[in-house]
């Protein structure tokens, strides 16, 4: 193979247009332009090349004939032959060899390019490891005292799952072959089953019972598999296709199943259908391997659909930055020779040399901007915020109406669900006033009636549960939220082996670093400026997780890392060590805060405080002399003077302080009969005392004398304080235990043993709490919220201490619908469990909001390609096309399917294809547009009239600017113009009343934006803030965080 053969077969690779069958994802997405790209890379390319390198030769042939003139003349001018001349047949071996040069030249262009590329490109990421030279790497060092690096530190971290969800290829006639996975069916499937093998199988014939449009049920066959027919016009033309659909499962089998064996059960049932033998043969047609000279079309790709996905890891933050800065490093230190500078004789060929990197430069740079384009697209799409795709409220019956009482203890689905939760165990539940009604399982209409009621709503909501990447969700927060969390407590996964992350094999670490750094770096601008994390970690990752956090909170924030007695009983090590422990780190957001929270005392240490004052107040007398840090008197000058002692009573003598001599100056003379105490303890030690001269004074009289062993020593009163004692930095309480107050909990309240194998001691994480500030009406944000141990914690503090405190909880996949929610339902309606069951009902109210967002592989899924401007572009110069397609195709051809502002004119009816569980089947769902606004601007919602039925949902609440915000949604079918003026009023859009500071109205309107109104000094004219939705949702979106 060629070298320029080698450089296109891997640049086909990445730019990921070497599989052209597949249609899903990425591959689908560059597969619409695949033709483009590969005229790019096939001809054009090389063409570039060449025509650089002839030009630069041309320019050294023109130059040498010139040279070549010049000599000839003047030999001849010298009286001999000029062929005779050294200095013309120098010339004359030069131009001999351009011809044979160019072609060197252009190999080794090729070359270069490949061994460049190659270099940062391992199957589907680019990694940012920076070549000094050869195997030799550069750090990116600014002068730090300390600073932590990893191969992955410019990069975001997406990996959420190994399996693909849906894959589509094409056969060599472009029809379309799709494998499809079905949402598992939740009443059966929705639990992690320990003791089975999760594996992809052929689906059976069944009916399914589906809800459309409206809520109204219908019912729908599934067949393994089937033929779609489809009609569309394409070029004014109407054009017929046909796509073979088969559907899988992701399903619990026997353990020990073999995906292999269920592989070619699929297979063999696929091929025997009548549709695929009459119509579809080309999916038997022989692909052999030296394995498998059997192989047919469709195990090729039932094979790869079945495998793990183990490429597109993460997406680089500037691709075009860092390749354009190694491209000028790999240049300098391994293209140009230096050496051969000093070598005069051969300087052309340095020319040569330069001329070729001139050309090699030009050419990479091209490719680089061309693969930063598509970087940039998924970075894009990564870092747009994500719809919100369906939001619910589970609300206490107490909370509602009788009407809706009525209606909620008469839903089937509800009942049921409070069967399994083990609230109820017959029908018989209208005596329980605060069981939990989840909108989830009723129609919109009945959310509708819940959300209409509500007054002030926002401020009522106790729990927020999000659904999704955390990454994600916390940036579709941040504007509601930024500077607003009290305390943050997460508990990532800690990378062993029970626990690790998806990671490219020889980046673990490196990919864990990215993970925690990418979401850590979002929860820090959540938190107030008196905020503290607290991040739990074991040995494993101890040290990354300082350094990480480190560097986002400041190494001066860092307040302690402190060991937790988790694991009394230990856990065996290779090393043969026992584990017993993990970490809490504490980090505050600035300096603002001055001290941490306090625990509370337990028997034995309040036993300590005996004595009472005149005033009734417990305190306990300790040695007033100072120990530990900073107790010598070089420490603290200051706090080292004599204390005078006379029968009962002690004072401070009159002294004055010596700048010179950095001491008290005083004369003792006058209390010869005296006793003179200086802190000085039992070994000689000049210590000092615990407070200074003045405070000593003004206390005096919470201070004694003794004898002790001899000697006078001086001690204080110390008085109990309410809050409790600081905490230290060894946590041993028995309490701490996961196992018996984490695992034995949580089994106590479901009735599957294992649902989650590692919860946290529901202790550990209350004190975790209290340490970090969390106060009774704090804020509380988990993100990595797994059992929901933190939103449980939450509830029982303020049980405890009658709090309104209120958690954020976010959560992706399975887990949150498995053990997330339901435990927080649980929790919510009792505080004891046995065996599933609830013991000790609450019997208080309280209002969830559960939020399911947009994942950035659904973003990913419905994009699609449309180039409008194709007509433009047909008499475009070749240069044009170029850099169209370099630089701008992926931004133009994809706008109206990163967010289709048109579909807005009927916000109801916003429809994306969804992955409806963890394993990725897609269904079409329509999107919550409003609720989606509402955190985009970072409203806080007072109150919401929902009318869908009569085309409208009209929303009031503050923006975090303090200003008064009206939002006005409607189907702009159902309220046009004419109907809009009429609302006008209604809705309060002219707010004469000075209501509202802004207006958001979706749609075109000709509502006017100043108007006069009469007021006491007469007709004064006043202006609106009315703005259009859209513009203002699509610049949100894709803002870019400075």
């Amino acid at each position: 193979m060629s070298k320029y053969n080698e450089l296109v077969k891997k640049l086909k690779e990445i730019f990921q247009i070497d599989r052209p069958e597949l249609d899903f994802g990425i591959y689908r997405i560059l597969n619409a332009r695949a033709d483009e790209i590969n005229d790019y890379l096939e001809n054009k390319l090389k063409i570039k090349i060449q025509s650089a390198l002839a030009d630069a030769e041309n320019a050294n042939k023109a130059d040498l004939e010139q040279q070549l003139h010049l000599a000839i003349k003047a030999a001849t001018d010298a009286g001999f032959e000029s062929d005779e001349s050294p200095k013309v047949q120098e010339i004359q071996k030069k131009l001999s060899t351009i011809t044979s040069g160019a072609s060197e030249h252009e190999n080794a262009v090729f070359s270069h390019l490949l061994t460049f590329f190659s270099r940062y490109y391992d199957n589907g990421d680019f990694i940012s490891k920076r070549r000094y030279k050869g195997n030799t790497y550069a750090i990116p060092y600014a002068g730090e005292e300390v600073m932590l690096h990893w191969a992955n530190k410019d990069q975001y971290y997406i990996k959420s799952g190994e399996n693909f969800a849906n894959y589509s290829f094409k056969l060599a006639d472009g029809r379309k072959v799709s494998f499809k996975l079905l949402a598992a069916d939740t009443a059966k499937d929705n639990r992690k089953d320990n003791d089975l093998d999760r594996c992809f199988v052929l689906i059976e014939p069944h009916v399914r019972t589906k809800f459309d449009d409206e809520g109204e049920e219908y019912e729908q066959e599934y067949k393994p598999v089937e033929v779609i027919k489809t009609s569309s016009i394409v070029d004014g033309k109407s054009v017929d296709t046909e796509e073979l659909i088969i559907h899988f499962e992701y399903k619990a089998m026997k353990k020990g199943t073999k995906q292999e064996t269920l592989v070619q059960s699929a297979i063999s049932k696929i091929l025997s259908d009548n549709n695929v033998q009459q119509h579809w043969v080309d999916l038997a047609k022989r692909v052999p391997t030296e394995k498998n000279p059997m192989r047919t079309e469709l195990e090729r790709h039932l094979t790869t659909y079945t495998q793990r996905n183990t490429a597109d890891y993460f997406i680089h933050k500037d691709l075009g930055g860092f390749l354009t800065n190694e491209l000028d490093f790999y240049i300098k230190n391994e293209v140009m020779n230096l050496d051969n500078l000093q070598n005069a004789e051969i300087f052309s060929n340095i020319e040569k040399q330069l001329r070729m990197i001139q050309c090699l430069r030009s050419v990479a740079l091209e490719l680089i901007a061309f693969l930063a384009q598509i970087e940039n697209f998924q970075k894009k799409l990564w870092n747009k915020k994500k719809f919100i795709v369906s939001s619910n409220y589970t609300v206490t019956l107490d909370i509602l109406s009788e009407e809706l009482k009525a209606e909620a203890l008469s839903n089937k689905n509800q009942i049921e669900r409070w069967k399994e939760l083990g609230f109820i165990t017959d029908d018989t539940c209208s005596h329980l006033q605060y069981l939990p009604v989840d909108t989830e399982l009723f129609d919109d209409r009945f959310k509708e009636k819940i959300v209409n009621s509500i007054e002030n709503l926002d401020a009522k909501i106790d729990h927020v549960l999000i659904n999704g990447d955390n990454f994600q969700a916390l940036r579709l927060i941040k504007n509601k939220y930024a500077n607003r969390i009290d305390s943050i407590y997460i508990d990532p996964p800690y990378n062993t082996n029970a626990s690790e992350i998806l990671y490219k094999n020889g980046f673990k670490h490196s990919a864990w670093n990215t993970l925690i750094e990418n979401r850590v770096s979002e929860g820090y601008q959540l938190l107030s400026e008196r905020g503290i994390q607290v991040f739990t970690i074991d040995d494993y990752e101890l040290e990354n997780s300082i350094f990480i956090n480190n560097e986002i909170f400041g190494a001066e924030n860092h307040l302690a890392t402190v060991p937790i007695r988790n694991n009394p009983q230990g856990r065996s090590t290779v090393s043969g060590f026992s584990i017993n422990h993990e970490y809490a780190i504490f980090h505050r957001k600035t300096d603002l805060v001055e001290s941490v929270g306090r625990l509370p005392r337990n028997d034995t240490q309040n036993q300590r405080y005996n004595e009472t004052d005149e005033n009734g107040l417990k305190y306990l007398w300790e040695n007033f002399r100072k120990t530990g840090t900073d107790s010598s008197r070089k420490d603290r000058p200051k706090q080292f003077y004599p204390i005078v002692h006379s029968g009962n009573k002690i004072f401070i003598p009159e002294m004055y302080w010596n700048d010179e001599n950095d001491e008290w100056d005083y004369d003792l003379s006058q209390y010869h009969s005296h006793d003179i105490i200086f802190p000085i303890d039992s070994t000689g030690t000049e210590r000092v005392w615990k407070w200074g001269v003045d405070r000593a004074k003004k206390e005096i009289a919470h201070l004694k004398c003794e004898i002790v062993r001899g000697r006078y020593e001086v001690y204080r009163r110390n008085y109990i304080n309410d809050d409790g004692k600081l905490p230290g930095t060894w946590w041993d309480d028995s309490a701490y235990a996961a196992g018996s107050h984490g695992t034995n909990l949580l089994s106590s309240m479901f009735t599957r043993d294992r649902l989650f194998l590692f919860p946290k001691s529901f202790k550990a994480v209350i004190d975790s709490l209290k340490v970090a500030g969390a106060h009774k009406e704090s804020l509380i944000l988990d993100y990595f919220a797994g059992s929901a141990s933190t939103g449980h914690a939450v509830i029982a503090m303020n049980d405890d201490d009658n709090g309104s405190r209120r958690s954020i909880l976010i959560e992706q996949g399975d887990y949150f619908d498995i053990i997330t929610k339901p435990r927080m339902l649980k929790c919510i309606f009792s505080a004891q469990w046995k065996d599933g069951k609830a013991t000790q009902i609450r019997n208080k109210s309280c209002i969830i909001k559960t939020i399911k967002i947009e994942s950035y592989e659904d973003a990913l899924n419905n994009i699609s390609l449309k180039n409008k401007n194709r007509d433009l572009f047909e008499d475009a110069s070749s240069n044009v096309k170029n850099n169209y397609l370099i630089n701008y195709m992926l931004q133009e051809e994809s706008k109206n399917s990163l967010i289709n502002t048109d579909s807005f004119q009927n916000p109801f009816k916003y429809k994306m294809d969804i992955a409806m569980d963890s394993a990725g089947a897609t269904e079409p769902r329509c999107i919550d547009l409003i609720e989606t606004f509402n955190y985009l601007i970072g409203l806080h919602v007072k109150s919401i009239e929902s009318n869908v039925e009569r085309g409208y949902v009209r929303i009031e609440g503050t923006l975090p600017t303090g200003e008064r915000t009206l939002i006005l949604w409607r189907d702009c079918d159902k309220i046009g113009y004419e109907e809009l003026n009429k609302y006008a009023n209604r809705f309060d859009l002219y707010a004469k009343e000075k209501t509202f500071d802004v207006i958001y109205i979706n749609g075109d309107h000709n509502l006017p934006t100043a108007f006069t109104v009469d007021e006491e000094d007469g007709e004064i004219v006043r202006s609106l803030k009315i703005r259009q939705i859209e513009p203002e949702f699509l610049n949100l979106m894709f803002a870019e965080e400075v």
